[in-house]
């Protein structure tokens, strides 16, 4: 893992508040994070490319689905500094809101599978 890669890629808010929701609820897909960050899918699905060529997340299909979760294979240290962002930020009112408009998504993707 290339450490500068993976401090660049926490850089961003929008990273941060994917990242955020992604280890609450371990893995999500593009359309319940464009709608929980409430930003058009394409800025969603350029800054999971980022997160992806960091090696901070992994992913997987399910049919038409994609579904985004923290790489299994990511050195101790850096899932440490995830959880200490978390814990850092997770209370405050933007990722707080981030939850709350994902926790009432109509029509959720239903997994067969994780």
């Amino acid at each position: 893992m290339n450490e500068q890669f993976f401090f660049e890629s926490l850089s961003d808010e929008t990273r941060r508040r994917i990242l955020v929701l992604i280890l609450k609820h371990e893995e999500l897909c593009v359309c319940e994070l464009f709608q929980a960050l409430d930003v058009p899918q394409p800025k969603v699905s350029r800054h999971l490319a980022v997160l992806r060529e960091a090696v901070v997340l992994a992913q997987r299909r399910e049919g038409l689905w994609v579904y985004y979760r923290i790489n299994p294979l990511l050195p101790t240290w850096a899932y440490r500094t995830l959880e200490q962002m978390v814990q850092g930020c997770g209370d405050l009112e933007l990722f707080l809101s981030d939850s709350k408009r994902l926790d009432e998504m109509p029509n959720r993707p239903v997994r067969c599978c994780a």
